[in-house]
């Protein structure tokens, strides 16, 4: 058996490296991909590599499943879920909204979560089972009821299927709740739920590498980590997603579940 508090002292050191560069990149190379408003740059490929040459040293025979490239089907071994720049047209444009998002995923599911957000020099971090940390500092989801919650929600713009059923949630969720955030990275909005700076988030369609490590910090924080259009979570592929606060999960829920209907095929 690997040590998981070894492991997470050691990719401390590698996600903070990667927050570095990131900090350091005044211009970078950005390049098209596939979908609407899809991008990536040069650095989201720099920091992937060496993500990837540190990372699977550390464990024999693990595997390593990330957004700029091509993945195979998850299975039960040791595997690393990586998204190098979380946030890459924040990146782009300098809005300081980007962040590292890696997991450790053993039987499919996460037993190391950890964010970290250069910006502010701050590092989430979760083991399964001991609980979610900011710095080192324990966090929880917040209390707040349904009615004055705050939702992040993200717009999956790749995907134009979704955007009925996405601005369908943003008026539920805005004239129900509180009210809403954009903030373009779905790694940050897991981890703002997860310390109590927002109620819920949800996105109709995200990547594993965007959510991965969030959700363990999400659960281990108190919260909920769903995947409603699915029959059960399953991190080797895409999927709608909703985090939330125990108070805020029924009604949550029923928006998005009200939301599918609205979906093109």
């Amino acid at each position: 058996m690997i040590n998981l508090h070894e492991i997470q002292d050691r990719v401390a050191g590698y996600i903070r490296e990667a927050g570095v560069r990131i900090l350091h990149v005044s211009k970078t190379m950005v390049h098209e991909k596939t979908g609407h408003y899809n991008f990536v740059t040069e650095t989201d490929v720099a920091i992937q590599e060496y993500l990837r040459t540190e990372l699977t040293q550390l464990i024999p025979d693990c595997r390593f499943f990330a957004e700029e490239q091509e993945n195979d089907t998850l299975t039960d071994a040791y595997t690393w879920v990586v998204d190098p720049i979380d946030g890459t047209m924040n990146f782009i444009l300098h809005r300081h909204a980007s962040c590292i998002s890696i997991a450790l995923l053993k039987n499919r599911v996460p037993v190391l979560g950890m964010v970290y957000q250069p910006y502010w020099d701050e590092l989430y971090t979760a083991i399964r089972g001991e609980g979610a940390y900011l710095n080192g500092v324990p966090i929880h989801v917040s209390e707040r009821p349904f009615d004055k919650a705050l939702t992040a929600i993200g717009t999956a713009p790749y995907y134009a299927e979704l955007a009925d059923a996405t601005a369908y949630c943003f008026h539920q969720f805005l004239t129900q709740g509180g009210d809403i955030r954009r903030v373009g990275s779905a790694a940050i909005d897991c981890c703002d739920v997860a310390s109590g700076r927002a109620d819920i988030f949800c996105e109709l369609r995200l990547s594993p590498w965007d959510f991965a490590a969030g959700a363990l910090l999400i659960t281990e924080a108190g919260g909920s980590f769903m995947m409603p259009y699915e029959p059960e979570i399953d991190f080797g592929k895409p999927a709608c997603i909703l985090a939330t606060n125990p108070a805020c999960r029924e009604d949550a829920l029923r928006v998005v579940l009200e939301a599918q209907k609205l979906i093109k095929q």
